[in-house]
This record gives C-alpha cells, sequence and structure tokens, in this order.
C-alpha cells in the first residue's frame, strides 16, 4: 500500500515488483501520513487582555483580521466559518458559510431554509461555528442555540446581495438531488423571468439564522502546543446572565 509523508521524510518507495501494477493505478497514495510540525508564535493571551462580553471580544479579533495594523498579516476572508449542526440521533454535519452580522446576541448567517443545514437546525435547534486564522494562527469555537432572524432583517440583506444571487436563491433547490445541467436550466429561466432591472424579492424559503451562545472559546497558538485558551459561558437559557471565563488547559 502506497504511503505519502507531507513536510516529513518521503515516502517509502514501491519495489520493481511493485511498479507494474502502481504505474496503472490513481496517482493518488492509498494513505497519508501528515509529519509536519508546526510552531504557532503569537503574543500571549492574558485574562487582563480579554473584554468581559465575547461578542465585543469577538468583534475586537474580527476587526483587526479584517483590517491589520503595525505589519499583521491580512487573514483571508475571516468571516468563512465551519458551522456543525446534527440530527436528532447525534449525528453530526459540518460545512463552510459565511458569516454576516455579529449583533448583541449573537452570530449571523443567511441560507436556504429548506436546506439540509436549516432541516437540521429546525429539528434540533443547538449548533456550532469554528473560526480557523491561520494567518495570525487565531481560532474562535462557538456553540448556543439558533433562531431565525426576523423577516425584516432577510429581506434587508437580500436587497445588498449581487442580482445573480438573487437568482440564483430562487432557482436552486439546495440540497436537493438534481440531475446534470438541471440547475443551470432553472437559473436561465429565473434569469429570463426576472429580467435584468426591477427589484427581485427575497425568496419566502430564504433567510437568516443567528447563533446565540452560551460558549465561546479564544485560543492563540503558542510554541510547543501550550496555546492560550479562555472559554466564556453563561447558562443556555439566560441570556441576561454575566459570562463567567475561565483559562483552559492547551
Amino acid at each position: 500500500m502506497s504511503t505519502q509523508h507531507l513536510y516529513g521524510t518521503p515516502a517509502p518507495q514501491p519495489s520493481n515488483q511493485d511498479k507494474s501494477t502502481s504505474a496503472s493505478s490513481s496517482s493518488a497514495p492509498e494513505k497519508l501520513h501528515l509529519t509536519s510540525h508546526n510552531q504557532y508564535k503569537t503574543p500571549r493571551l492574558l485574562r487582563d487582555n480579554l473584554h468581559t462580553n465575547p461578542l465585543i471580544q469577538f468583534n475586537s479579533w474580527l476587526s483587526a483580521a479584517l483590517d491589520p495594523k503595525d505589519g499583521q498579516p491580512i487573514v483571508k476572508e475571516p468571516e468563512a466559518m465551519t458551522l456543525s449542526t446534527s440530527l436528532p440521533n447525534g449525528i453530526p454535519s459540518s460545512r463552510i458559510v459565511l458569516l454576516k452580522t455579529v449583533d448583541e446576541k449573537g452570530f449571523v448567517f443567511f441560507t436556504n431554509y429548506n436546506s439540509r443545514k436549516s432541516q437540521e437546525l429546525t429539528n434540533n435547534p443547538y449548533a456550532s461555528l469554528a473560526f480557523y486564522w491561520r494567518e495570525v494562527s487565531r481560532q474562535v469555537r462557538v456553540v448556543g442555540k439558533v433562531e431565525k432572524v426576523s423577516r425584516q432583517e432577510s429581506e434587508e440583506y437580500f436587497k445588498s446581495r449581487p442580482r445573480g444571487s438573487q437568482v440564483g436563491a430562487w432557482a436552486s433547490p439546495q440540497s436537493s438531488i438534481v440531475q446534470e445541467g438541471e440547475v443551470q436550466r432553472i437559473v436561465d429561466e429565473k434569469t429570463k423571468e426576472f429580467g435584468e432591472e426591477g427589484e427581485i424579492d427575497c425568496p419566502p424559503h430564504w433567510g437568516g439564522w443567528r447563533l446565540v451562545p452560551f460558549e465561546v472559546e479564544f485560543w492563540s497558538g503558542q510554541p510547543s502546543r501550550l496555546h492560550d485558551r479562555f472559554k466564556y459561558s453563561r447558562p443556555q437559557d439566560s441570556q441576561e446572565s454575566q459570562w463567567e471565563i475561565n483559562r483552559l488547559a492547551p
């Protein structure tokens, strides 16, 4: 069985006996063995550095990633986040979505309400988010309960989207099985239907979700895997409660 080592010692080479069979097979290895040992080095994250409100602390980190100062690296698409949902029986699923708003209650993103993620959020209204900003060796992990944003919020954001994305929201039966070329055919039909001008209404099956957190963790990479980690937590059903802040072992 072929093995590819990444950032480490070269993979063992096949013997002459193996070459005849491997030449006709896929170039992809059957096994990958990662041997990298990257060292993280960021300024220490101390308790005195943290705001008492994790949403404000998050906005501070996100603002720094979006508009770096003092020679700090630019983080590419820092609004990208992993959204994890699960079925009622506990089977999880994850995907990357884009954060659009952080308000006084939580984290907002928009999607098709008929999609797999929305179906799972409807049946099990708990989810988690994970942000990883490689360029600055920072992570943020969020756990909370979700709620739909108001229809007004969804419509206001929908108006700000590019016209092609607006048409796409009407055309795509997100997460459904489709035939090759079927989505493009529907897009073409909707494009013709809406024309090149005029306002496109927000579809009734499209809108925003807000994750209201009861746990937020900030992670800052340090050498030898001795990372700085702080967790904010509060009771699940008490948005007015004070946040408790604790340092976690790396």
